[in-house]
C-alpha cells in the first residue's frame, strides 16, 4: 500500500476530513513510507550532479553539521561544559539525522580526552523514531561502538545534556485560518473532480484538498487587524518539552531551530504563515503535493516551548541566536585554527553559513533549559554575551 493510499483510508475512516496535524504526521513519520521513514536520500547532501547517479544527486536539504563540521565541534565546547556544571556523563540527541552532528561532537569528545586525559562523554543515546534514519546512524557512527546507543522512546527519568537540532520544526503543527473573521482549523479531506488541480510532476490531479472548519482555537495572541491569516500553533512541540520536564531529573538541554519569538511570530505582517515544505534544495508551500517524498516543517514559536518547559519545571538557562552561541563558544578560534590554502579557504567559506545574518546565523535560535537545581552556579557558554531572554 502507497502513502497516499494509507491517507486516503485514515481520511475514510475519520469521516473525510483530517486535521492538519494529523496529516502532517502520517506523511512524515508513516512507518515505511513516510518522509522521514523511507530510505530515501532526503537530506544530508548538496545539491548537483546529474539526475539518475546516486553518487551525485543531492538531498532535499542539508543542516548545519552537513554544512561543517565546526559547528558539531563547536557545540561540543557547550556540551563539555553543561557536562561539568550539571555533573553529568551523558548526552542524549532526539532526531540524529544523518548523524553527522554526533560523529563531530563524539570526535571532538575524543579529542579532548587525548589532550587531557579524561573523557565528557561516557555514553551517547540518539531518540530515533526512524527505523531508516536508524540504520543511516549506525553506519556513521559505527567507530564509536558501544559508546553510542539508541532508543525509541525517552525512559521514565534521565540525567546528562539534551540536544535537539532541528528537531521541533519537524514536530507536525496545528493550522488555523482566520478567514472573513472567523477562526478555522484547517484540515485536509480528498479532492472532488472540480477541486483537483493538475499536478506539474506526472501531469495526475492532487488526491487531496484544503477543507476548513469553524473551531474555537487560537493563535496565543491575537493578530491585529482584520484581514485574512493563516498560522501555526505548537501542541506537539509543547507536549514534548513538558514531556521533557517530567524525565529529565539533572542535566540540560539545548535546542536549536529557525523560529521566532510570540510578537514576531504572530506579527500581522506574516499573514501566510511559515509552513513551507523543501524537495530538492527547493522551497515550496503545498504540503498536499508530493506527499511522502519532501519535508514539511514549521517554524518554531520559542515563546511557546520555553514556557511550557518553564510551566512544567524547567527554568530558562538563556535564549540567543545561533551566530552568537556560536560565536560565544570558540567558534572563532577554530576557524583561526583551519589551514591555509584553497581546502582552508572552503572549509571557512562553509562554515560562514552558520553565522551569516543572511544564511543561518539569526534565522535559527538556540533555546538552553535546565531542571532548577542544575540551574544554580553557571550560565551556558552560548549565552554569556547576546541573551535574548527577554524577548521571548
Amino acid at each position: 500500500m502507497t502513502l497516499v493510499q494509507r491517507l486516503v483510508q485514515a481520511l475514510s475512516a475519520q469521516g473525510g476530513w483530517l486535521p492538519f496535524d494529523a496529516f502532517m504526521a502520517r506523511a512524515l513519520y508513516e512507518p515505511g513510507l513516510g518522509y522521514y521513514a523511507s530510505h530515501r536520500p532526503t537530506f544530508g547532501r548538496m545539491p548537483g550532479g546529474q539526475a539518475g547517479s546516486a553518487q551525485t544527486v543531492g538531498s532535499d536539504f542539508v543542516t548545519a553539521p552537513e554544512l561543517s563540521p565546526l559547528f558539531g565541534q563547536t557545540l561540543q565546547r557547550q556540551v563539555a561544559q553543561a557536562l561539568s556544571a550539571t555533573g553529568t556523563d551523558e548526552v542524549w540527541e532526539f532526531g540524529a539525522g544523518s548523524g553527522a552532528l554526533a560523529s563531530q561532537i563524539l570526535q571532538q569528545d575524543v579529542e579532548s580526552e587525548k589532550a587531557l586525559g579524561a573523557k565528557k562523554i561516557r555514553k551517547y543515546t540518539i531518540v530515533e523514531v526512524s527505523g531508516a534514519l536508524r540504520e543511516r546512524q549506525q553506519a556513521t557512527l559505527a567507530a564509536f561502538g558501544d559508546r553510542v546507543q539508541w532508543a525509541d522512546r525517552l525512559p521514565d527519568t534521565l540525567q546528562g545534556v539534551v540536544l535537539g537540532n532541528e528537531v521541533l520544526d519537524a514536530m507536525p503543527v496545528k493550522l488555523l485560518a482566520r478567514l472573513g473573521g472567523v477562526w478555522h482549523e484547517r484540515g485536509v479531506a480528498l479532492a472532488q473532480p472540480a477541486q483537483g488541480r493538475q499536478d506539474p510532476v506526472g501531469g495526475a490531479e492532487q488526491p487531496f484538498a484544503w477543507a476548513d472548519r469553524p473551531t474555537d482555537l487560537r493563535p496565543p495572541l491575537d493578530v491585529p487587524g482584520d484581514h485574512d491569516v493563516v498560522t501555526e500553533i505548537h501542541p506537539q512541540a509543547e507536549a514534548f518539552m513538558r514531556t521533557l520536564a517530567d524525565r529529565l531529573t539533572c542535566g540540560a538541554a539545548f535546542f536549536i531551530d529557525y523560529g521566532f519569538p510570540e510578537a514576531e511570530y504572530y506579527h500581522p505582517q506574516r499573514s501566510m504563515g511559515t509552513l513551507v515544505c523543501h524537495h530538492r534544495h527547493r522551497v515550496d508551500d503545498n504540503p498536499l503535493r508530493l506527499v511522502g517524498e519532501k519535508d514539511i516543517t514549521a517554524h518554531v514559536n520559542f515563546t511557546g516551548v520555553a514556557l511550557a518547559a518553564q510551566d512544567a519545571g524547567l527554568e530558562v538557562l538563556g535564549y540567543t541566536s545561533q551566530a552568537r552561541f556560536l560565536i560565544n563558544c570558540g567558534l572563532a578560534d577554530l576557524l583561526q585554527a583551519l589551514p591555509d590554502g584553497m581546502a582552508g579557504l572552503a572549509s571557512r567559506s562553509m562554515a560562514a553559513k552558520l553565522i551569516h545574518e543572511h544564511e543561518m546565523g539569526e534565522l535559527f535560535k538556540v533555546l538552553a533549559v535546565a531542571p532548577p537545581a542544575s540551574a544554580v552556579g553557571w550560565v551556558p557558554m552560548g549565552m554569556a554575551a547576546g541573551d535574548r531572554t527577554h524577548t521571548l
